[in-house]
């Protein structure tokens, strides 16, 4: 079954949602009040929409209930944000993804799916795409190896780091991440010597040796990721 998504907001954000879940086979209807943006998104999805999505018969008209979720990202608007989570909610729209400038308008968000989702079979999540860009960027400017951090709650990060010099040549198991370390090893990523990929090892064992040109993808809190690093480096 294909899996069916709705956009609400058209702006680069929005859009580059839009163009990649079609790549990926969803049928995706895409909906904003700007007749303009509807027009450039328009051969890329199934459906593409102009309409006001803060008013609750046009959303049931265009059926979001149905939809496996809901993005809503229509920019600097915030009222129309609010607004439309609400309706979204109205409608019990089962999976709801709303974007949050800042850290007040993540509250604000926060605090209406709270009252509104009571007892309701439904999930909402605010999502912060400037602040997690700016989080990842200022771990790799503080880190130089992280090639990729993703924050995750209580101090939990997934980090992509370059292998340390010390572990090139050993095992996974004499590098022992788990015990030495508290660390996760969630994949090793192979690089060639342009630094492309050549290899995601999914299938990695306690005999797989780390190559120079490896990433290791790990999980862990931060302080063991900065550690193994110091020690290995």
């Amino acid at each position: 079954m294909t899996d069916k998504f709705a956009v609400i907001g058209l702006g680069q954000f929005g859009s580059a949602i839009c163009r990649k879940l079609s790549e990926k086979g969803a049928e995706v209807l895409a909906i904003d009040i700007d007749e303009d943006k509807v027009e450039n998104i328009k051969n890329h999805v199934a459906y593409a929409v102009r309409m006001d999505a803060t008013d609750l018969e046009s959303l049931r008209a265009q059926k979001v209930q149905d939809m496996d979720a809901v993005v809503v990202s229509i920019g600097q608007n915030f009222e129309g944000t609010m607004l439309t989570v609400a309706q979204l909610m109205e409608l019990k729209v089962k999976r709801i993804i709303a974007r949050a400038h800042g850290k007040t308008q993540r509250r604000i968000l926060k605090k209406l799916a709270n009252s509104e989702a009571e007892g309701v079979d439904m999930h909402v999540e605010i999502l912060s795409p400037e602040e997690e860009v700016g989080n990842n960027m200022a771990e790799r400017l503080m880190h130089p190896s992280f090639k990729m951090c993703i924050e995750l709650p209580d101090d939990y990060e997934i980090v992509e780091v370059e292998a340390p010099k010390l572990t090139i040549g050993r095992t996974i198991k004499d590098i022992d991440l788990t015990n030495k370390y508290q660390l996760n090893l969630v994949t090793v990523i192979e690089k060639d010597s342009d630094g492309n990929l050549a290899h995601v090892k999914h299938e990695t064992s306690d005999d797989t040796i780390i190559e120079e040109c490896d990433e290791l993808v790990v999980f862990g809190k931060i302080k063991d990721v900065e550690r193994f690093i110091d020690i290995n480096g």
